[in-house]
């Protein structure tokens, strides 16, 4: 994935949480800064493409049951509270995730091998 192809897909995600804010502005904003924390680690190199497709697939997860929880109008506190529990899991899998070692600096789609030590 390149750089530009993940920027188009966080601006959508931006545009589509603006047009969504009326009922569930926490949720959205969550899903915002965790789409800026994803795109972050993507820059700086600390997310490998794998490890940024798996993490943007859980977040489409969580648009997904979001959508379905709006659909019908109104969104319970039960489905407040299973949102909620995946954004957080989501939070620390994007941290564990930046944090793992596992880097790709040169931005070529394949993991960085740690420098050897003289």
């Amino acid at each position: 994935m390149t750089i530009k192809l993940l920027m188009g897909a966080l601006a959508i995600a931006v545009s589509g949480v603006t047009l969504a804010q009326t009922a569930t502005p926490r949720i959205d904003q969550r899903e915002a800064n965790q789409e800026l924390r994803i795109q972050q680690g993507v820059g700086s190199g600390q997310l490998t493409p794998r490890e940024t497709a798996r993490l943007e697939k859980q977040q489409g997860r969580i648009n997904n049951v979001e959508a379905k929880a709006k659909a019908d109008g109104t969104v319970t506190p039960k489905e407040r509270e299973r949102l909620a529990r995946m954004q957080n899991k989501a939070s620390r899998d994007i941290a564990r995730e930046k944090h793992d070692g596992q880097r790709d600096l040169n931005h070529d789609g394949r993991k960085d091998r740690p420098h050897a030590k003289p």
